[in-house]
């Protein structure tokens, strides 16, 4: 392959082209790696929905719960962020300017990128499945910014990517002819009984699993939210009869 002001160029290919390239960018990124990038044309191939519709429930233990039950892992970072950390700490006590720290910072720039291209190909490839599987796609607005300001779960909430796949699913819906839509952040997704509307208020994030007082379902907490993010999206919270608590606050006292 000619490039014009390089010359011959033997570029390891992550896929065939579909079609004559008509431009090419060459990037470099902090990682010494570079980057062939073409622009080519392209005829979206048009794929019939199994689902009408999907609530995902966005999580860190388990990236997305949905509305069918079904579950998606992400990818473990814990072994390439503990190389990072120990990169750092040693970045930090090496002198600047120095050829060891600029070495040490190229270590730690392709640490970076591997984690990153990790999570990119896991959201690409579990974006994709998504939209290719349903024909509606409803997802929580979640306040990723404030989140992240809780500096026991900053590092982990960072890494998932939540945004990043919110982003994907607009993008490929878009591109699909699918429908996508996002529920405001203060829907109490978590507060009610998908099954017969009971309101049973905020819960403690290690309670994973609920039992309704009113219609006696054991429900999974992620997948129950999931549930009533696809409700709320397709307009159907209306249908749920919601129930008012009947029961009575009793006082007592412990006698010993």
């Amino acid at each position: 392959m000619h490039l014009a002001k390089i010359g011959i160029v033997n570029p390891i290919w992550s896929r065939k082209l579909p079609s004559e390239p008509s431009s090419v960018t060459v990037t470099k990124d902090c990682a010494n790696r570079y980057f062939l990038s073409f622009v080519v044309e392209l005829q979206p191939i048009q794929v019939e929905a199994k689902n009408p519709s999907i609530g995902i429930d966005l999580g860190i233990k388990t990236f997305a719960v949905m509305s069918n039950g079904d579950q998606a892992e992400s990818p473990s970072y814990k072994k390439l962020d503990r190389k990072v950390r120990k990169l750092q700490r040693k970045l930090a006590r090496q002198p600047k300017d120095s050829r060891r720290r600029n070495v040490t910072r190229i270590r730690i720039a392709k640490l970076h990128n591997q984690i990153a291209d990790t999570r990119k190909d896991f959201l690409h490839k579990f974006s994709t499945k998504i939209v290719n599987e349903n024909q509606v796609i409803v997802l929580e607005d979640l306040n990723v910014s404030g989140m992240v300001k809780n500096r026991k779960l900053s590092r982990a909430i960072s890494q998932q990517g939540w945004y990043e796949f919110r982003t994907l699913c607009e993008a490929k819906s878009e591109k699909f002819g699918r429908e996508f839509k996002v529920i405001s952040r203060w829907e109490p997704t978590s507060q009610v009984c998908a099954d017969c509307g009971f309101k049973w208020g905020k819960i403690d994030l290690s309670i994973r699993s609920v039992l309704c007082l009113s219609c006696g379902t054991l429900a999974d907490r992620d997948e129950n939210a999931a549930r009533n993010i696809e409700m709320v999206g397709m307009g159907h919270r209306h249908d749920l009869k919601c129930t008012v608590r009947q029961s009575k606050t009793m006082k007592g006292s412990i006698s010993r």
